[in-house]
């Protein structure tokens, strides 16, 4: 598409002397060297890199755009004289790239109403623009080769004309795409940067989307919330979305057969149609019955807890017991107690004497991974990057830490320090998996409850023993879940599902926050509490979580669809839910849903694969 009149929106980077070298063989004419402005902007929710000639600064009339699609207004076509076979030892050689500008051209295509503007002189030729969602690599200039340059290249395997820095280092633009994409220098060519790779993209993710207050996003959304919006989820969405979308699109969906099969097996006399039809599920025709009144019991009281303990410490009627904290939750002063049991860092069937022992060891073993990293001088942490690493991403973390509860008030707070102390420690315990940003919204809770340095640490361990796959690398756990999520939404309100895909929101992951760090930024600090021991019951499934995410999602359809919300809009009405949800009323729907999907299934954790 023509860009019309002079591309405006807040400047984030500009530089003047990046030249196009139009001819790699006649320095001395100055027609071989094109200066122009290179800027990145943020404008209307996305985010511009525009280069131009100094002379068509302010005339945009002849500036191609780089799209998203095969109805982009660029199209590049091989000079005929140029085109001559090169061996690969020339392709990989620094004069290549140059030899590269010389045989691309670019030729507008007929504009659709009829215009055509015109070009003021040779250089507008070369004018460009694209947005950073298209952008697939950078690469860079060989150290000590002349001035800098860059060659961008886009997702439909467009390469730009390299851009050579004679009045300044490209490392300030690269500094600056960073605060928007994720790059990483590709394993066969460290010249090369990858947009939003897999092996950095999670952490840095985290760090973008956990910002306070509320991940940071909620002032910027009053300023301006659709750039707010897609910027603070941009590092995320955009690697979740390509990871489940790939490049071949068979694999958007699993194979019809595939879902039939698990759902035929799951509800019994389910009516599913196994035809492929692209861009319709498989599920054709379901009755889920009419949905239960749930009423939620009162937490389970210090009385009721120790009517179920025998002589000697075990806990009787486990199942029951679970049941009870499952419908209620627990009072306040069980917290400390029964939270082991529920991480199962103590045993159910454990006496009272074997619990005390297992404490001492486990307080030895703490105290000697602490002992680890405490001993690291300064000098071999400077020779250990992923400890370093480690340390600095902690200390980030805990310093954005929750404030909303007295326990972590004040940079100096006792509380702090020891979240710093436990996550360090965890890095000993678990060295592989390290510190990803997100885990001390797991811990803050489990601090607060125990009270104990010792005791929160394995608890801790005993829950990321549950969530390791949200923060391994390859983002497998995330990704699986959200898979699921779709299947179970799909069954329970194809039609909603139907609606959130025309809107690019098929994929759910405006969920990702919610799955990530199980609802811990959804809801107030006491409500995570309760809301946490009710999951710890694992009933009446592995995965209540999905049907937890499920009962939020029915609660804002009417507005979301009624509205005719989109793709920004979805995701900033799913970010504003945020403290704003009743902790009693989501249990009591997700519930429900399981217990209508039980009269279906007796066996609902089919419906809710782990």
């Amino acid at each position: 598409m023509a860009v019309a009149g002079v591309v405006s929106g807040k400047v984030i980077y500009e530089q003047e002397g990046v030249y196009i070298h139009s001819s790699s063989g006649k320095s001395n004419d100055q027609d071989s060297l094109i200066s122009g402005i290179l800027r990145v902007l943020e404008k209307d929710a996305e985010v511009i890199v525009d280069w131009r000639p100094l002379d068509d600064a302010l005339d945009s009339s002849s500036i191609l755009y780089a799209g998203k699609d095969s109805s982009s207004v660029v199209e590049w076509t091989q000079a005929p004289k140029e085109r001559v076979h090169r061996g690969p030892e020339h392709v990989n050689s620094y004069e290549a790239e140059w030899d590269m500008v010389n045989t691309v051209s670019f030729k507008k295509k007929p504009h659709t109403n009829g215009d055509t503007p015109s070009q003021r002189n040779g250089k507008s030729k070369w004018s460009f623009l694209f947005s950073l969602t298209d952008l697939k690599s950078i690469k860079q200039n060989k150290e000590g080769m002349g001035w800098s340059y860059l060659v961008f290249c886009l997702k439909d395997d467009v390469v730009l004309p390299a851009l050579h820095f004679h009045q300044g280092d490209s490392k300030l633009l690269i500094e600056s795409l960073e605060k928007y994409v994720v790059l990483c220098e590709a394993p066969q060519d460290k010249r090369i940067l990858l947009v939003n790779c897999p092996n950095k993209s999670l952490s840095q993710s985290f760090e973008n989307l956990l910002d306070e207050p509320a991940y940071g996003l909620i002032q910027k959304i009053k300023k301006d919330p659709y750039t707010a919006t897609m910027v603070g989820f941009s590092k995320v969405t955009n690697y979740i979305f390509d990871s489940l979308r790939g490049s071949d699109p068979s694999t958007h969906q699993r194979p019809p057969s595939e879902m039939a099969d698990f759902l035929s097996d799951a509800i019994p006399g389910l009516k599913i149609n196994q035809q492929e039809e692209p861009g319709f599920e498989v599920i054709t025709r379901i009755d889920l019955g009419e949905r239960p009144v749930v009423q939620r019991r009162e937490p389970v009281s210090l009385e009721e807890w120790t009517k179920n303990i025998d002589s000697e410490g075990r806990i009787l009627n486990v199942d029951n017991m679970k049941q009870m904290i499952f419908r209620g939750g627990l009072s306040h002063a069980l917290r400390k107690q029964v939270w082991k049991f529920l991480l199962g860092y103590f045993p159910w069937d454990s006496t009272k004497e074997e619990r005390t022992q297992l404490q001492k060891q486990k307080t030895d073993e703490y105290f000697r991974m602490k002992l680890q990293w405490k001993s690291v001088s300064e000098e071999q942490e400077k020779r250990n990057s992923r400890l370093r690493d480690y340390r600095s991403l902690i200390e980030k973390d805990v310093n954005r830490t929750d404030r909303t509860n007295k326990f972590y008030e004040g940079q100096d707070n006792p509380g702090l320090i020891l979240l710093h102390d436990i996550l360090m420690t965890y890095c000993m315990y678990d060295f592989d998996l390290g510190y990803v940003q997100g885990m001390s919204d797991l811990l803050s809770p489990l601090l607060y409850v125990m009270e104990n340095e010792v005791d929160a640490f394995w608890c801790f361990a005993s829950y990321m023993d549950q969530m390791h796959q949200n923060f391994e690398e390859q983002m497998q756990g995330m990704k699986t879940q959200l898979i699921q999520l779709s299947t179970l939404l799909r069954l329970l309100d194809s039609g909603f599902c139907s609606y959130l895909e025309s809107q690019d929101s098929g994929y759910l992951y405006f969920c990702f926050r919610w799955l990530l760090i199980r609802f811990k930024r959804e809801f107030s600090f006491l409500d995570i509490l309760r809301l946490w021991e009710v999951m710890w019951t694992e009933l009446p499934c592995k995965n209540f979580h999905l049907l937890l995410c499920c009962a939020i999602l029915e609660s804002e359809k009417q507005q979301i669809m009624e509205k005719h919300y989109g793709f920004n809009e979805i995701l900033k009405h799913i970010n504003e839910l945020s403290m704003k949800i009743d902790v009693e009323d989501v249990l009591c729907k997700a519930e429900a849903i399981s217990l209508q999907m039980i009269s279906l299934s007796p066996d609902v954790s089919r419906l809710t694969p782990a």
